[in-house]
């Protein structure tokens, strides 16, 4: 057989000769715990929140935290190859991404999320492998345990549920105060707002809204700090309810974020039913005007 033909074929066929494979990209995917639990870390010491008030050389901050000699180096320039900190000789300095979204004393900080997932998943996907074998939740929850039960058992857990949910709720909240047509619409409600990222995002935007956030009653007091932290109180409150087994509240707009993704379909269509049946019956119909369709 003609070599070239061959080779040809290899080539149009997108075939590699086996001296031009790499494990690089199977062994990154497979070892990328590692680059995360640095993050979770770094979170978890408040090492950005140290940081926001100016750059420390290596041993200043080692000691502010109260790190070991041992490692506390390589920790901190793997987050300068991470690109999670800056370093110029031997001081070091958040990023311009840590400097706005992992200062605890911001009110763009995310790290709830990191958070949390430090805390509770982190462990939770070191056992997906006995998940997918027996197919029992390794989430904390005992057999037939609702998760939100437990996660709403205490103060301290609903706390630390509500900082996440707000961590990952920062960017879609930022773009829905910016771009949905607001001016049209006098009230709105957040369906399982948490902390209430959503309504404060919203709120504070646009001065000529009120509304507030529908959650489990144990999130009423995390909810309210917060929008009182941000002044807002005289126009967002807080709406007690269980979307599962009653109606959801009225307004002209409602929001579901990081809820429908969690039930089946025939939940799905429910939530989205009782919905439909909260609003408004002269704004279910109406059209936006054409230059924000």
């Amino acid at each position: 057989m003609d070599t070239r033909i061959t080779e040809a074929t290899k080539a149009m066929a997108g075939a590699k000769d086996a001296t031009e494979l790499s494990p690089e990209g199977i062994l990154q995917l497979g070892l990328g715990f590692w680059a995360s639990k640095t993050l979770l870390s770094a979170a978890e010491l408040g090492l950005f929140t140290e940081l926001a008030a100016g750059p420390l050389d290596g041993e200043t901050l080692r000691q502010r935290l109260g790190l070991h000699e041992r490692g506390a180096r390589d920790f901190f320039d793997a987050l300068v190859t991470l690109r999670m900190l800056e370093r110029d000789g031997g001081v070091y300095r958040n990023t311009a991404a840590t400097e706005r979204y992992l200062d605890r004393n911001k009110s763009t900080y995310v790290g709830g999320m990191l958070a949390g997932a430090g805390r509770r998943l982190y462990a939770n996907w070191g056992l997906l492998t006995e998940a997918l074998r027996t197919g029992k939740p390794q989430n904390g929850t005992a057999d037939g345990e609702d998760l939100f039960e437990m996660l709403f058992s205490d103060p301290e857990k609903v706390e630390m549920f509500a900082k996440a949910m707000s961590g990952g709720s920062l960017q879609a909240a930022e773009a829905l105060a910016r771009r949905f047509p607001w001016a049209n619409y006098d009230t709105f409600i957040d369906i399982g707002t948490a902390e209430g990222r959503l309504p404060v995002e919203v709120g504070r935007l646009h001065s000529h809204l009120s509304g507030g956030g529908f959650d489990l009653p144990p999130m009423r007091p995390v909810f309210e700090a917060y929008v009182e932290r941000h002044a807002l109180a005289d126009r967002l409150s807080f709406y007690s309810g269980d979307f599962l087994a009653g109606p959801l509240p009225s307004a002209e707009v409602l929001v579901m974020g990081h809820i429908l993704h969690d039930w089946n379909l025939e939940v799905k269509r429910e939530l989205l039913a009782k919905a439909w049946s909260a609003l408004p019956k002269g704004r279910r119909a109406r059209r936006l005007r054409p230059d924000h369709r």
